[in-house]
């Protein structure tokens, strides 16, 4: 992607994209029981692969299965809800030079997540224990919003088993914004 060079801090993100967001980590839990029933109970979600080893021994996944969508809940960090607010709402603070750190310390310090897209390569089982890494995918050119002025930040979440067998991919993207660069009249300002 050509970088506008009238863009000196899109033009410093560049060296991101491609690249780690952080160190891989280990999911703080193994897949469980307990957290897929709390999941089942409060999504209504009947399926009996979930929570009935007896009916799922006789399916196609032969035991029981974990809800896909839960694969991003496995490795969620216990948050640090202390400073919370200062972080944007992140469970914990940065902890490498990436791409949201420097946009934070460019003035970019608004965050909405956009979209998300989920791939599902099998499904997770009891017992799984999850190796996560992120790298950055891509960074938009600045654009303008109802929020202002921001780039759009999209990585990649690869989810892998401790065995290094793959079993998901999420696709992520947020706005990262300058708040002060809301148009006043979007604020709801009297005129």
């Amino acid at each position: 992607m050509a970088v506008a060079e009238d863009d000196p801090v899109r033009v410093s993100l560049e060296k991101y994209v491609g690249q780690s967001m952080g160190p891989p980590y280990v999911a703080p839990d193994p897949v469980n029981l307990p957290m897929i029933r709390h999941w089942v109970d409060a999504f209504d979600d009947r399926n009996p692969v979930y929570l009935d080893e007896t009916v799922a021994r006789d399916t196609r996944f032969g035991g029981g299965v974990a809800p896909p969508a839960m694969l991003q809940t496995w490795s969620m960090p216990r948050p640090v809800i202390e400073g919370i607010a200062e972080r944007g709402g992140a469970p914990n603070a940065a902890q490498s030079d990436n791409v949201v750190r420097a946009l934070d310390e460019a003035g970019y310090v608004g965050t909405l997540a956009t979209n998300s897209e989920l791939e599902f390569v099998r499904y997770l089982r009891p017992g799984d224990l999850l190796h996560v890494a992120n790298e950055l995918e891509s960074i938009s050119a600045r654009k303008t919003t109802a929020l202002g002025q921001g780039y759009f930040v999209t990585w990649v979440t690869t989810y892998r088993t401790a065995d290094d067998e793959l079993v998901g991919r999420q696709l992520f993207r947020i706005f990262k914004f300058d708040p002060s660069t809301i148009e006043p009249s979007k604020l709801g300002a009297s005129r």
